[in-house]
């Protein structure tokens, strides 16, 4: 046996892998060496397997080789990763040789009489290479990716610095130019932290990040106006306030990034999330049902001891003011309810082990089924009483009485109606920060969990500033830079609550099991319909080497699902048809994903020609819309999205024929079952363009329609380089609206 040809160098294979472009480069590496490994060692290799052999050690090879040099690049630029990068590039590039070497084997009548070592003579050999090169391209990835979150962290800093300096001026012309500054560095970070919060694996990661970055957009134009106020009122102690803090939830927001970034919590702070009643609910609910299983001691101080717990947690519910008699009655006679079913559970369960019962008596099955229904009882329960809740404020605060009563009063320079409209604001604050707090119970996600405690957070501080604001202009109510102030953080106020209408929507979809970390599209045929090619077709199930063949074309499948998802999650209108048909397109493709694996609901080809079919309907209904949309557009316009929807309405049509024409035998199902990904594959590449196009004309056209602009819609200042966010949509704090702000400095109040 040769020794191992890539040396004893060993680096640590458990690098934890934090982005989806760090995974994702990584596919198709593990794809090609995993299929050298497990080539079939037949006695007799033909000379097509030889040179598929050596094709694919020589595209590794190659591969590695560019992949090394781009290393090798960020080395010379990255000096304190320089030693790391370039030996973890040696060791990369060598074992790209040694796979080279030993997948060179296209003379077989060589292969036994010159001793060379070869991936057939040396499978060890193959295995210890392939080790070392994943290992190695691992942990190049890993560092490169270190040098992104020195990027942000550089960035984070330069904002501190400015910020500090902003939070020092003494005079507008100094502000002016601070500001600029400022402006143009939080661009860069907008870049920096968008790109890495949509490239983040970890769900509530990503949710923190965008809780974060979202009071930055906010907080921007906040100090923008509130800097503004205190520099025209210097002796104004509300106007100070209200500035100190914009300032202080801005240094709390960017080190929330870093720490996001970077996996360091400060001392004593901790990333876990309180216990939800939801999580609580689900784990309880799992222990119980569990019992079904074995009969192993139970714990059942410990049970019941849980079951507290999470009563104590529902008082948030029940000692509520705003909760009504009945839902309080409700509530209670519940949770009541779920005591006796767990006390007699686990009576039942004593009395089991009295009898050393080896399964579950028909008495603890009753109980286990009764505890389990009353416990998901209590849950749909908490959920419409919070629901219930939210939806009354959202419709109740929905023509904004409180916030246009406080701007009157404050205009009108009337501090006693101010102080009277500022306790209606404070009661509202109160309720939403309430209602945010038991939605946070039944979210049904971390992810949901951390957008509720961002939601709380921010009607708790904004409340209070929208009121030192009014107080503000009521002291200086001819101050045109004191009531600009109020109506920003009267917007900012405004945009949260259509933030929490979205929020609850997210929540209805969790709970009514609308979304998942991917929907499965439930599209095959029913009893009753499709009779004919039910009658016609005849279902054939792959084997195991053919699934086997199927899995590269599955795997690129599947990452075009993910390309259409990312696109579609940049689109702030989610009810949008476009959007809408898109990701029905994505779930049904990512089901036939699932077949190529031999996992999900789709078990057998005609299970997946049914799935095709529905999946070009889709795809035709998506063109039309497309084709309606372009009869309002102008000819160069009508050019962008023309070709790809075209090539869309091909593509569908192919596969739309292909999975309705009858086929027999194995060999052509399975020709059959290859052509449909190849059409869906073709289907996703095209939605996977006409997504941001599409954006990015229906935002055009709403402007020009009259439609108010977002943050998201607005261009950056022209100071800024042409890098804009056009396209990444996700990628902006805001920032691009301060352009007008900035020039409305150079016109200060002469009152």
């Amino acid at each position: 046996m040769a020794s191992s040809p890539c040396g004893s160098g060993n680096f640590d294979c458990g690098l934890e892998i934090k982005t989806r472009s760090v995974e994702q480069t990584l596919v198709p590496l593990v794809s090609q060496i995993t299929t050298l490994i497990n080539h079939k060692d037949k006695p007799k290799k033909s000379e097509k397997t030889l040179h598929a052999i050596q094709k694919v050690g020589q595209a590794v090879s190659a591969a590695v080789g560019r992949f090394v040099a781009v290393g090798e690049a960020i080395a010379v630029e990255n000096e304190e990763l320089k030693e790391e990068i370039g030996l973890a590039c040696f060791e990369a590039r060598r074992a790209g040789n040694a796979i080279a070497q030993l997948t060179d084997v296209v003379n077989p009548e060589h292969l036994e009489t010159d001793g060379r070592s070869t991936v057939f003579s040396d499978r060890s050999g193959m295995v210890k290479a392939a080790r070392m090169l994943l290992s190695s391209v691992t942990k190049v990835l890993v560092l490169a990716d270190r040098i992104v979150i020195k990027q942000i962290i550089t960035s984070r800093n330069k904002v501190l610095v400015t910020l500090e300096q902003l939070e020092r001026v003494t005079t507008f012309q100094e502000f002016v130019h601070i500001f600029s500054q400022f402006g143009n560095e939080m661009v860069e970070f907008a870049h920096l932290t968008g790109d890495r919060q949509n490239d983040l694996k970890d769900e509530k990661k990503k949710a923190r990040m965008a809780a974060a970055r979202a009071v930055l957009e906010k907080c921007t134009m906040m100090l923008l106006t509130a800097s503004k106020t205190c520099l025209r009122h210097p002796d104004c102690e509300s106007a100070r306030i209200n500035k100190d803090t914009v300032f202080h939830r801005m240094r709390y927001a960017l080190e929330q990034v870093i720490e996001i970034v970077t996996d360091t919590w400060p001392a004593g702070d901790s990333q876990v999330l309180p216990v939800s009643l939801y999580a609580g609910i689900k784990d309880f609910k799992g222990r119980v049902e569990s019992l079904r299983d074995s009969l192993y001691p139970l714990p059942y101080e410990s049970m019941a001891a849980q079951l507290e717990a999470m009563v104590e947690q529902i008082e948030d519910f029940t000692d509520s003011a705003y909760t009504s008699h009945e839902q309080r009655e409700g509530i209670l006679q519940l949770c009541h309810l779920t005591r006796q079913h767990t006390q007699q559970l686990i009576a039942d369960w004593t009395c089991a082990q009295s009898v050393k019962a080896k399964d579950a008596t028909e008495e603890m099955e009753l109980s286990v089924l009764k505890t389990c229904q009353s416990i998901s009882e209590l849950r749909r329960e908490l959920h419409k009483v919070a629901v219930g809740r939210a939806t009354d404020l959202l419709k109740l605060h929905s023509d904004q009485l409180t916030l246009q009563t406080l701007k009157a009063a404050g205009n009108e320079g009337n501090l006693e109606a101010v102080a009277e409209y500022a306790r209606t604001m404070n009661e509202q604050k109160e309720q939403l920060v309430e209602t945010c707090r038991l939605l946070c119970h039944i979210s049904g996600t971390e992810p949901l969990e951390i957008t509720c405690i961002h939601a709380e957070e921010t009607f708790h501080v904004i409340g209070p500033q929208i009121i030192s604001a009014a107080q503000t202009l009521a002291l200086h109510p001819s101050s045109k830079i004191a009531k600009e102030n109020l109506d920003v953080f009267c917007e900012s106020w405004e945009s949260q609550l259509c933030d929490m209408a979205v929020l609850l929507r997210e929540i209805n979809d969790v709970f009514e099991g609308r979304r998942g970390d991917k929907r499965t599209y439930l599209s095959l045929p029913r009893p009753g319909k499709h009779s004919a090619n039910l009658k016609t077709a005849k279902a054939v199930k792959l084997d195991s080497e053919e699934q086997t063949t199927m899995a590269k074309l599955g795997l690129e499948l599947r990452l075009l699902t993910s390309d259409v998802d990312s696109e579609v999650d940049r689109w702030e209108d989610q009810e949008h048809e476009v959007v809408r048909q898109s990701q029905s397109i994505s779930s049904m493709a990512y089901s036939m994903y699932l077949f190529t694996r031999g996992e999900g609901l789709l078990k057998t080809t005609l299970d997946l020609f049914h799935q095709a079919e529905m999946l070009s309907e889709q795809g035709l209904q998506l063109h039309s819309y497309l084709q309606a949309l372009s009869s309002q557009l102008l000819d160069e316009e009508k050019a962008a999205i023309l070709p790809d929807t075209e090539k869309l309405v091909s593509l569908c049509q192919q596969l739309q024929m292909g999975a309705k024409t009858p086929v027999q035998g194995k060999s052509a199902t399975f020709q059959k079952v290859e052509s449909s990904i190849q059409n869906t594959k073709g289907i996703l590449s095209a939605v996977v363009f006409l997504l941001p196009v599409c954006s990015k004309l229906i935002r055009k056209y709403k402007l020009a329609q009259g439609c108010p602009q977002t943050w998201r819609d607005q261009q950056l200042p022209t100071a800024i380089k042409e890098e804009t966010l056009i396209g990444k949509s996700t990628n902006g704090f805001g920032v691009s609206s301060l352009e007008q702000h900035m020039a409305n400095l150079t016109f200060l109040e002469s009152k």
